[in-house]
């Protein structure tokens, strides 16, 4: 497919300018078509193994980062990409790069962090390395390391480094700042309220409990206070009963005696009589 018909297909419908990511890969075209700075806003762009020839008529972009070149057989015209000065991150790796001089054109882009030459001749120069960060001062990482050797972060690398610059977008991120430490006290605040409601419920809970325990406590006197009274009621009438078996008994003896005491009164009557 040809990069212009490529380019129409990615829009859907949308206009030039809400067009903030573009991906023409494998389309066929050996030099830049369709793409216009009607793309003002367009901030990542990737045309990998399309067999670009040339960058001739590349478009100025002021907010183009991230520029993924890969595959193609670029020779040279790297000056072309001097309409996109806050480009960070720019890959060239298999192309048909093989000195230093091409490299020259890519001091016009101050914001540059990130170069991968990957696979380009240029890669087997001598003191390939120490001469290119030379010659691009502002270059954090090349093919993916720093000076140190040390690699990229996987977000570093892609995102060229992901600096904000001054204008729009570092003032919105401020603002999201802003408005983001206003939610957290605000949160703070409404879980230290929301602390003092669960303290104040505790108490509250710890006062009934101690007023049903202290009626608990109430109610179990008042049922041994009445337990008491029944056992003292109990042990009267166990009283009662056996005086009363008791006097019955000293009723019957004295009865008896006094049946005794006629029966002797009366022998001796009769006695006297025979006599």
């Amino acid at each position: 497919m040809e990069m212009e018909k490529r380019i129409q297909l990615e829009r859907r419908g949308r206009k030039e300018s809400e067009i903030a990511e573009l991906n023409l890969d494998n389309c066929r075209s050996q030099q830049i078509e369709g793409l216009s700075e009607a793309y003002c806003n367009l901030e990542s762009l990737s045309i990998i193994n399309v067999g670009l020839t040339t960058l001739k008529g590349f478009p100025k972009l002021p907010n183009l980062r991230k520029l993924e070149l890969s595959d193609n057989r670029i020779s040279s015209g790297l000056n072309n990409l001097s309409g996109c000065p806050n480009l960070t991150h720019l890959s060239l790796s298999g192309n048909k790069i093989k000195d230093f001089e091409p490299l020259e054109a890519l001091k016009d882009l101050p914001n540059l962090k990130s170069l991968d030459l990957f696979n380009c001749e240029v890669t087997n120069a001598d003191e390939y390395r120490e001469k290119v960060f030379e010659l691009l001062s502002n270059l954090k990482y090349l093919d993916g390391y720093d000076q140190d050797d040390q690699e990229a972060e996987d977000d570093e690398e892609e995102d060229g480094v992901d600096e904000d610059f001054d204008g729009e977008d570092g003032e919105e991120n401020e603002e999201g700042e802003d408005d983001g430490g206003d939610d957290d006290e605000e949160e703070e605040e409404a879980g230290a309220e929301d602390d003092d409601d669960d303290d104040d419920d505790d108490e509250e809970d710890v006062d009934d409990e101690e007023e049903d325990e202290e009626e608990d406590e109430g109610s179990n006197l008042q049922l041994l206070n009445q337990s008491g009274d029944l056992e003292d009621e109990e042990d009267d009438e166990d009283f009662n009963a056996d005086g009363a078996e008791e006097d019955e008994e000293e009723a019957g003896e004295e009865e008896e005696e006094d049946d005794d005491d006629q029966r002797g009164t009366k022998r001796k009557h009769e006695d006297e009589e025979d006599s």
